[in-house]
């Protein structure tokens, strides 16, 4: 059975305060967030009908524009009701919800102040990929030519569509290779993240994770951590260069669509799925089906 395109399946989306027809939810090709960028985005999951840290994610929404110099014109208790609100009208219990925000049509230039800014939130049929069995083998990650780049050039604290151009880039690359995403380096050439996912290490029992100064400090990022600390997990959030990931024993990645996924190998680098991703693995899984 295929797949249908994103632009021709059934259900409703929810387009600037209203649900609307799926196939009904358009925008002009003159939009500015298309041309230039100027558009905010978030990946977040509903487990059992219910949307995992919303207002985490509906705040960091209205963030993000706010760095990109717009308003999003919904507060977080209206964005959140319009998350549940489209979950109910497209009957779903296990999705991934996505709330998009993008200025429109109405200036076609560098500047574009007065164009109006669009909201728009889409879910879809989206169950965990993989069982703690198939998990713990492990995925291969490519090492990205492309690196995150230097905060003072990018408004790196948002989540924003431009600043992963690269990202779709880097995981075609590590794909066409045989690898499932690619790791990431930063502008100095220090461990960062992978094209969409966070990146931890676990060393002679503690959890060892980069600082998140020139990549997305993620929702799932900090859940993780919030779980380690409570069994009692040593981490440590630092530099981490290259070289020293032959010294390292395990890693695994984590986002809205990995959750907690452990890593085999980092290009020529080998790890060992172990206790640590294994328990956090679990500890997750219960924490969004809470």
């Amino acid at each position: 059975m295929s797949i249908p395109p994103f632009d021709q399946r059934d259900g409703f989306i929810w387009y600037n305060g209203a649900l609307v027809p799926w196939r009904d939810a358009k925008l002009h090709v003159l939009s500015h967030g298309l041309h230039y960028g100027s558009c905010v985005f978030e990946g977040e999951r509903a487990y059992n009908g219910k949307i995992f840290k919303s207002r985490e994610h509906s705040e960091r929404f209205r963030r993000s524009a706010e760095i990109l110099d717009f308003e999003i014109p919904f507060s977080v208790e209206e964005l959140d009701a319009a998350k549940d609100a489209t979950l109910k009208a497209n009957k779903l219990l296990n999705s991934y919800v996505r709330p998009v925000a993008w200025r429109g049509s109405e200036m076609m230039a560098v500047a574009a102040q007065h164009s109006t800014i669009n909201v728009a939130i889409a879910v879809w049929d989206w169950p965990s990929m993989f069982d703690i069995a198939t998990k713990m083998k492990g995925i291969k990650l490519d090492i990205a030519e492309y690196r995150r780049p230097d905060p003072q050039t990018a408004p790196s604290m948002a989540k924003a569509a431009g600043l992963y151009m690269i990202c779709t880039i880097s995981k075609h690359r590590a794909e066409r290779r045989g690898y499932a995403d690619a790791l990431m380096l930063d502008w100095q050439g220090r461990v960062a993240e992978c094209t969409g996912a966070n990146v931890f290490f676990v060393k002679d029992g503690a959890l060892h994770t980069p600082i998140a100064d020139c990549f997305l400090d993620g929702i799932t990022r900090r859940t993780v951590i919030d779980l380690a600390k409570a069994r009692g997990i040593e981490v440590i959030e630092r530099r981490i260069m290259p070289d020293e990931l032959a010294s390292l024993e395990e890693c695994f990645i984590c986002g809205t669509g990995a959750e907690v996924t452990p890593v085999a190998e980092i290009g020529p680098y080998k790890f060992v799925p172990g206790a640590i991703s294994r328990a956090l693995i679990e500890d997750y899984d219960k924490a969004v089906n809470a």
